[in-house]
């Protein structure tokens, strides 16, 4: 399709939309009186308007049933989360009992790794990405040196090349095979939250398994954003955040995906806890452990369902839409937003660089050259709510939920007001 910067074309791709009317399915903060665009879905994702009465079902039957809500709410407290596994199940590429829902990302894969990260002393290498986030690099130190190794030697980062911004397939693959033997798990970011780059994780699973090693994802920023295959993929496990693409509120519940290969297992190296004990068997208080046949078996402590109520509110949206009409949307308002920032930068001194490769999701990472924070800020004060990081970086997210083309075009006239203006 050929773009154009005019207001009327904008306003002309919303007319053609499909997905435009979910835009009104969402909350928007103001700024001066008017509607913010919205770029930081990648980090928060806004409220949808039918959360508050999923969580309001739960604040009335805590209040009229108090611990009768457990087993006589009409969505049962003690089994809420299992709701949630058949919509998250289509969104990630899983069958619905590889998928679970419980605690918060960084939680989870430290369980997580209690099962597949179990170093010998020969294979006791973990592979991740340069400068993964810091979450991430915090958690393998610390899996690291639980185990007795020193991280500087344990951990193998795949470094990019000088001179570019993203990470090249086949130095990561190559680098799964140096290391070999020694490899005991290969955990990555799937879509890279600094530059949005969606990894080969189809290959690179593959790699890694086949050198012997564990192979899991971080899919913080790929859960409800880009096409996963994790069954398919044969991934041995993952974890998700909520709170981003998915919509589910600030540092709400996290999902997990463990391949069925590793269900209905006793021996399987794993920190246990009663929500993870038969269904059947969990009021009896037997003193031994019966793992649950699905991904719930690595739940330790009953569910959360304060925090599960905005999920689940969101996974209806999702079950409505459907991830082939989000990732549809996704790549066009995507380009459009690359494409007005192309007309920008044509028409100021500065000079933008999108260090985003073309496998990308949801994401435009931009080097303002010659722009500082000033210009942030300007943006942040005129309504354009994105996101900064050094030295200077902006990370534009359009999420295609409840952003507009017209606020693509709004945004590009902000922006080379910012500039012309400073």
């Amino acid at each position: 399709m050929e773009f154009k910067n005019t207001l009327e074309f904008a306003r002309s791709l919303d007319a053609k939309d499909a997905l435009h009317a979910y835009r009104d399915e969402f909350i928007f903060p103001k700024v001066k009186g008017k509607q913010v665009i919205y770029f930081t879905g990648n980090s928060l994702g806004l409220q949808p308007k039918r959360t508050k009465a999923f969580v309001d079902e739960i604040m009335k039957d805590w209040a009229d049933l108090a611990v009768e809500g457990h087993f006589y709410a009409d969505k049962p407290w003690w089994d809420y989360h299992e709701r949630l596994a058949a919509p998250l199940a289509k969104v990630v590429g899983a069958k619905t009992k590889e998928v679970s829902v419980m605690n918060t990302l960084t939680v989870n894969l430290h369980l997580l790794m209690v099962s597949f990260y179990r170093p010998t002393k020969k294979r006791y290498k973990i592979l991740c990405e340069e400068k993964a986030f810091p979450s991430d690099q915090y958690m393998l130190h610390s899996q690291a040196r639980f185990h007795g190794f020193d991280p500087d030697d344990a951990i193998v980062e795949v470094k990019k090349r000088k001179g570019e911004h993203f990470w090249r397939t086949e130095d990561i693959l190559e680098k799964i095979e140096e290391v070999g033997d020694e490899l005991a798990l290969v955990l990555i970011g799937g879509v890279n939250y600094y530059n949005g780059q969606v990894m080969d994780m189809e290959a690179i699973t593959k790699a890694g398994k086949a050198v012997g090693a564990y192979v899991g994802w971080d899919l913080a920023h790929g859960a409800g954003n880009v096409e996963l295959k994790l069954h398919d993929w044969n991934a041995d496990f993952a974890a998700w955040c909520s709170y981003k693409y998915m919509n589910s509120g600030p540092g709400n519940a996290s999902g997990i995906y463990i391949h069925e290969q590793y269900l209905n297992k006793k021996d399987i190296p794993r920190f246990e806890g009663w929500w993870g004990t038969k269904k059947s068997e969990r009021f009896l208080m037997k003193p031994n452990f019966e793992p649950m046949e699905n991904a719930d078996a690595w739940q330790v402590s009953n569910a959360p369902v304060l925090t599960m109520a905005p999920y689940l509110a969101s996974l209806e949206l999702f079950e409505e839409v459907g991830m082939e009409a989000l990732m549809e949307k996704r790549d066009k308002i995507v380009a459009y937003l690359e494409f007005i920032l192309k007309e920008v930068d044509a028409q100021v001194e500065s000079s933008f660089e999108i260090i985003t490769p073309k496998d990308r999701g949801c994401q435009l990472s931009v080097f303002l050259h010659g722009e500082g924070k000033e210009l942030f800020n300007y943006l942040m004060e005129n309504g354009v709510i994105t996101d900064w990081r050094e030295p200077n970086v902006i990370r534009l997210a359009p999420a295609p939920f409840y952003c507009s083309y017209e606020d693509m075009f709004r945004f590009g006239e902000i922006l080379k007001k910012g500039i012309l203006t400073k």
